[in-house]
């Protein structure tokens, strides 16, 4: 008996149902993003671990935890990237596309962290990430968290979806608040879970995002953050909200919403349902106007968010949201003796004709029962007949597989080709 091989724990294969599923909400986050006039930008998988403890932070639980980090052949040591946003600016600084620059960026693709295994959170994972750079104001902070609302109306889940704010201010004024904190912190530590004892003095602000239910309640009583605002951070965060309003987007200002990585500052924000359980974040993101600088450029305001596919697509599912399509549009099938060629060949011209459309050749013979047995299994909307009364008459006969109304009937090429363009044309990207 063999050894049996499976895949990492944590690391899931996308079977061609579920692949159909992610295309589909693929497609809408691009086009909408590419809507807005972003270009998209493709990283390594693979970094130097140095970037990401420059960026994310050593005493983080990513840094300290989470990555996969190994040294190769070279003695270089590198990690597999567990978020996207270092990978962006490392690469905008070595192609020197954002000294005294704007760049709207957007990139897609899986991301790792070794982290326990739970539903809608994965060790090998997708993220979807915006990033812009070389702009300040709170216009472009509103311009994403819209961006984000619209991709939520066009997957029709906008009222499925809860806008979190808050501001983080600037690294000076957390800098005056931590020491307000730890010092709260410290003197209930006795009622502190394990998790916030140890991030108490390394990262006391996580602590704010707790989920513990006693340390919700304990933080009631803590300081808040906002009262060491200066006017500049009160002004910006102050006219986001106004943007958003103007833009009709709801939202709640959440003085405990903070970000797992140190980079951040000023506007934060989180999309939360209630409909996947504790998992409910699906698309997170703010300002992180330090992070060029601390990774050697020169200064330079910088905004994003990222969306957990995974998570997205569960939350799409579970409301029954999408439904897999088929695999194929069009299935050609045939029987006659040298049958094939001419299979080919008009399967060739259809193509041709038709860019955009799925068309599948069926090979390997046998009766037409199979055939259209196959071409069902597959969700093809029609079947392109050929046979001998066909190759005759120079036609094909069409067969709608999924609406009995338009029946069966022969076609001159043309005629086919029109036929085929009007069932399919108004939605696809063919000609």
């Amino acid at each position: 008996m063999g050894l049996s091989v499976q895949a990492i724990r944590g690391m899931n294969d996308l079977l061609p149902e579920d692949t159909s599923v992610w295309q589909q909400v693929e497609q809408i986050l691009r086009s909408t993003i590419s809507s807005y006039g972003y270009s998209e930008v493709r990283m390594p998988i693979v970094e130097k671990t140095s970037l990401f403890c420059r960026a994310i932070g050593e005493v983080t639980d990513v840094v300290e935890k989470e990555m996969y980090t190994f040294e190769d052949r070279s003695g270089d040591v590198l990690s597999l990237r567990p978020e996207g946003t270092a990978g962006c600016v490392r690469a905008c600084l070595e192609h020197n596309l954002i000294y005294n620059q704007e760049q709207r960026l957007w990139y897609m693709g899986p991301m790792f962290r070794h982290e326990r295994p739970q539903k809608g959170r994965y060790r090998q994972f997708h993220q979807m990430g915006v990033e812009v750079f070389g702009l300040r104001g709170p216009d472009i902070d509103a311009e994403l968290i819209t961006m984000t609302a619209q991709l939520w109306k066009k997957l029709g889940i906008e009222k499925e979806l809860t806008l979190q704010i808050n501001s983080l201010g600037s690294a000076a004024e957390r800098a005056a608040y931590r020491g307000s904190l730890v010092k709260f912190l410290e003197a209930h530590q006795d009622e502190l879970d394990e998790d916030s004892r140890r991030r108490m003095h390394t990262n006391p602000l996580r602590v704010l995002d707790s989920k513990d239910e006693r340390v919700g309640e304990l933080l009631k009583n803590a300081p808040k953050l906002n009262e060491y605002f200066g006017q500049e951070t009160r002004d910006h965060f102050e006219s986001l909200l106004t943007f958003l309003r103007e833009a009709g987007i709801r939202y709640e200002i959440n003085n405990r919403l903070v970000r797992g990585l140190d980079y951040y500052n000023l506007t934060v924000f989180e999309w939360v349902t209630t409909a996947l359980g504790a998992q409910g974040t699906v698309c997170g993101g703010g300002r992180y106007d330090g992070l060029v600088e601390q990774l050697g450029g020169t200064a330079c305001p910088a905004v994003g968010f990222g969306i957990g596919l995974e998570r997205l697509i569960l939350l799409l599912t579970t409301l029954g949201k999408l439904t897999p399509r088929g695999d194929v549009d069009v299935y050609v099938v045939g029987a006659g003796d040298g049958i094939e060629l001419q299979q080919a060949s008009l399967c060739r011209s259809l193509r041709d004709s038709l860019p955009g459309l799925r068309i599948m050749n069926h090979c390997g013979g046998g009766s037409f029962k199979k055939q259209f047995k196959r071409a069902d299994k597959l969700g093809a909307r029609l079947a392109v007949i050929l046979g001998d009364n066909e190759i005759a008459n120079n036609s094909v006969t069409i067969k709608d597989l999924k609406n009995e109304e338009n029946g069966q009937r022969e076609y001159s090429y043309d005629e086919a080709v029109a036929f085929i363009r009007d069932i399919f044309c108004n939605n696809k990207n063919c000609k």
